[in-house]
């Protein structure tokens, strides 16, 4: 199985998320996550800001039934904090997620990043911290409110905590890396990464990477080889992407998942 999709994702989510708001909530979440792979610190917190927005109208729309697609952020977040009014969603969850969604919005306005600054410059830790706070909410709101079966739910989290592969598209039932200038250890790594939490066969490799069968299986034992394990095979000849090979990905060639 592939990484989840924002179609998919939007489709699990909406409902009991209105349609409208579900895409803008996945659309800001993936636009952080691919800024962020790219080292463009200086939107983050711009983004992060819109991402809180829109889940904060969201909860706000689940917990008391009233649709805005536009509500002020400080109104939603007054109504969650308001205990003398009858609420639907667990007291403990909205007001933990309001309680990071907060500082992530005031973050932005501090940082002076809404506006232009003399004073502010764009770096690496504040888009680290805006970007795993942003994560951490999109995690607990797929947790809550995801309307499939809880091991669904379990697997789309372990997919969110990966990051979006661009430079992989997929034509009817053609999967194909749209980049030329990647070796063939690159190229695999990029497949397992896509293929999330399921991984491939050496048979399905071999399909979807666009290299000689002695290409791919070259690939394959230099990256599991002991000295390297950055994949992993497991009992059932499916290969994975391991935990160096991750690294690897986010820290080497985080701009080859984009398209050329």
């Amino acid at each position: 199985m592939p990484l989840i999709d924002k179609a998919t994702l939007v489709a699990k989510l909406a409902p009991p998320f209105d349609t409208f708001l579900a895409t803008q909530l996945v659309d800001e979440f993936v636009s952080l996550e691919r800024r962020y792979i790219l080292r463009d610190w200086e939107p983050a917190e711009l983004d992060g800001g819109h991402f809180c927005e829109v889940l904060g109208r969201i909860l706000y729309h689940q917990d008391s039934g009233n649709l805005n697609v536009n509500k002020d952020f400080t109104d939603c977040s007054d109504y969650i904090d308001n205990n003398n009014i009858p609420h639907a969603v667990k007291r403990s969850d909205a007001k933990m997620l309001f309680m990071v969604l907060t500082v992530v919005h005031k973050f932005r306005s501090k940082r002076g990043v809404g506006h232009v600054s003399a004073t502010y410059n764009a770096n690496h830790m504040d888009a680290r911290y805006m970007v795993e706070a942003v994560r951490w909410a999109m995690v607990e709101t797929v947790r809550i409110f995801w309307t499939c079966d809880r091991d669904a739910a379990a697997k789309a989290i372990q997919e969110l905590l990966r990051f979006d592969v661009p430079c992989v598209g997929k034509f009817e039932e053609v999967l194909l890396v749209q980049r030329t200038d990647l070796h063939p250890e690159e190229e695999i790594l990029v497949l397992l990464h896509y293929a999330g939490a399921g991984g491939y066969t050496r048979r399905e490799l071999g399909i979807h990477a666009k290299c000689s069968a002695s290409a791919v299986t070259r690939a394959l034992d230099g990256l599991t080889a002991p000295d390297r394990r950055e994949v992993v095979e497991v009992s059932d000849k499916r290969y994975l992407l391991g935990d160096l090979g991750q690294k690897r990905l986010r820290e080497r060639l985080a701009e080859k998942l984009l398209l050329e």
